[in-house]
């Protein structure tokens, strides 16, 4: 289910930006959103524990400010230049600190709850531990590795939403097919050698997306990595929650759920601001080197306003697309020297794109590569006390009759 997801996001949200317009990526979720909440009253049985509970209202108001200040801070940081935001007197560096300490009353509070929000025995489990970590660092890699991946497809080859969105279908067909027969074999011999593989294959898978990644790359080039890639993602979902809930009981089950599915979106979250804080610092140096060394071209007039223009460009956000590079080029030029300039800023912009963002990439690829050595934590199932003195049992019959 998960990889059909994967293969209609981005396909059928690629044609609505293409072919209707980009909000309605937007208004497309409300008649899934109705569907999925009437399915829910009609198919869910009404199962109730039968007493009633209480609300940890500070918990959630400590983690949702905590989490809003750490991710804010993170996203927003470049944008400010990592310093003042606008004449409120406070800066970025302090947001992310208010952040942190935040979370840090929130997981004190909960430690004093009857009924807390994050119960913390749950990560007396190991395994249930690891599998968390295990969530929120896949997710980080994942939403790493495809935002820059994406603005590059767009941006640096051309390619429309839709193309786009169908270059890595590929690696959502294979993981189709590789998780119903991940989960199975983890539900025999449990999940931490599949789930070691999953994360090393789709570490693998996008790195080689990193390494063929060029100003000439066809979709038949990503078309391997994202086999693997996929084959990787195939192994690493259904795996991870059954080490996640194998040993929770029943009745913290719900919260148990809660809490993987809540670090999964945090590192997420985590990861896009984190890559595009990074992207943008190295695109403010790999444009100005690459405006630099373009600049010669042009004549002298022109050379110091076409390289401020790309020098900027990384304090602008993200304002890229198909066919743009984010520069406000020099107006007001003849039609001749336009026309190179023209030319000459789309060639900075690809080389500099491509250089910043294979420098970035280099993080979450190795902190896949890290995530994948950190499943050797995970215990592995125990057999039955039943099925061991059985087993046993056998072996005694078997040497008697020997």
């Amino acid at each position: 289910m998960a990889g059909l997801a994967t293969i209609a996001g981005p396909t059928v949200g690629g044609a609505i930006v293409t072919y209707i317009s980009w909000q309605w990526i937007f208004f497309v979720n409300v008649p899934i959103g109705i569907a999925a909440l009437i399915a829910t009253f009609a198919i869910i049985p009404d199962i109730r524990p039968g007493r009633r509970h209480g609300w940890d209202i500070m918990g959630v108001v400590l983690a949702t400010a905590g989490l809003f200040a750490v991710v804010f801070g993170l996203i927003e940081g470049q944008r400010f230049n990592w310093g003042e935001i606008g004449s409120y007197g406070i800066t970025i560096p302090e947001v992310i600190i208010g952040g942190v300490l935040l979370l840090a009353v929130f997981i004190v509070w909960e430690r004093f709850q009857a009924e807390p929000l994050m119960p913390l025995s749950l990560f007396r489990n190991r395994n249930f531990a690891v599998a968390n970590w295990i969530a929120a660092a896949i997710s980080f890699g994942m939403l790493s590795l495809f935002l820059p991946i994406v603005i590059y497809l767009q941006s640096v080859r051309g390619f429309s939403a839709l193309t786009a969105g169908l270059t890595f279908a590929p690696m959502s067909l294979m993981s189709m097919v590789v998780a119903p027969f991940a989960g199975r074999f983890a539900d025999k011999v449990g999940g931490k050698y599949i789930l070691l593989a999953g994360i090393s294959l789709f570490t693998i898978g996008f790195g080689l997306v990193t390494y063929v990644a060029g100003p000439d790359s066809t979709w038949l080039t990503f078309l391997a990595p994202a086999i693997i890639a996929g084959a990787g993602m195939g192994m690493t979902f259904a795996p991870m929650t059954t080490v996640a809930m194998r040993n929770i009981s029943p009745q913290m089950s719900g919260a148990a759920s809660g809490i993987l599915n809540t670090t999964r979106q945090l590192g997420a979250a985590v990861g896009s601001a984190v890559v595009g804080a990074l992207l943008q610092n190295q695109l403010a140096t790999t444009l100005h080197n690459q405006a630099v060394s373009h600049a010669g071209a042009l004549p002298p007039s022109a050379r110091d306003q076409f390289i401020a223009a790309f020098s900027s460009v990384a304090s602008n956000g993200f304002q890229i697309g198909t066919g743009q590079n984010g520069a406000k080029l020099p107006a007001g030029l003849p039609p001749s020297v336009q026309h190179q300039i023209t030319a000459l800023a789309h060639d900075v912009f690809v080389s500099g794109y491509i250089d910043a963002m294979k420098a970035t990439l280099v993080v979450p690829i190795a902190f896949l590569a890290f995530t994948a050595l950190t499943t050797l934590l995970i215990r592995r199932r125990q057999r039955p006390a039943a099925s061991q003195g059985k087993q046993v049992q056998e072996e005694k019959v078997a040497a008697a009759a020997g």
